[in-house]
């Protein structure tokens, strides 16, 4: 019987970021070959300045390549219109923060609701989705709270019910329990094994060398350079 092979959900084909700084070409990152698949946990790692936000930037579509081909669910997004590529950053792509992102005047259900609005969904369904998502991560009683009311690993679990808000295949994050201690930091773990396990890609950049442990694999960066993957 033939085995099917599943396609990555992002495939990085030769991708390159350079910067001109002055006369100098800085190379954040050189020409690199990185596949990402549907259900897997990954953690960047590296030390500081060694391209990993650059990489993560990428990505998430706030920053195009130099040069190079970006493959998300199928499509080459490395040259799309800006309009097209926040079309599909909105939809397709769930970001968490180290420092939570909230804003600090809207209650976590308005925040929650941020990228749906941006996505032109219904009010109604706004509501419903953000109730959801917040029930889920048990804060269905925090909903009309300000995230200033919140403890670090609450405000970190609206982070991501926000990016869950539109059920986006990608979820992106960038330090996510740098601002948390140990125990919370654990939660939020369980939180992305289990969305793992439902067939997200889950990404996350982190400098705890402990996480190693606990992610399906790990993508190493030096220099702008793939050094393990």
């Amino acid at each position: 019987m033939e085995t099917v092979s599943t396609p990555p959900m992002i495939d990085l084909k030769a991708i390159a970021k350079r910067y001109q700084m002055g006369a100098h070409v800085v190379h954040a990152l050189h020409p690199l070959k990185l596949q990402f698949f549907s259900g897997q946990f990954v953690a960047i790692v590296g030390p500081s300045g060694s391209g990993k936000s650059t990489l993560l930037n990428l990505l998430g579509l706030l920053d195009q390549p130099s040069s190079g081909e970006y493959w998300l669910d199928g499509q080459n997004v490395a040259d799309l219109p800006d309009f097209d590529i926040s079309q599909i950053r909105c939809r397709k792509i769930g970001f968490i923060f180290q420092s939570f992102n909230l804003f600090p005047t809207m209650s976590v259900m308005e925040n929650v609701c941020v990228p749906m609005h941006y996505a032109e969904q219904p009010k109604e369904y706004m509501k419903e989705r953000a109730l959801e998502v917040l029930t889920r991560l048990g804060l269905k009683d925090r909903t009309d709270h300000k995230p200033t009311e919140l403890s670090g690993g609450q405000r970190q679990r609206v982070a991501i019910a926000r990016a869950l808000a539109n059920d986006p295949p990608v979820l992106l994050a960038d330090e996510p329990t740098g601002n948390l201690d140990e125990s919370t930091g654990e939660e939020v773990m369980d939180i992305f094994r289990e969305l793992r396990s439902e067939g997200r890609s889950v990404i996350m950049v982190t400098h705890n060398p402990d996480y190693e442990e606990e992610v399906d694999r790990v993508v190493e960066i030096h220099d702008g350079n793939i050094t393990r993957s």
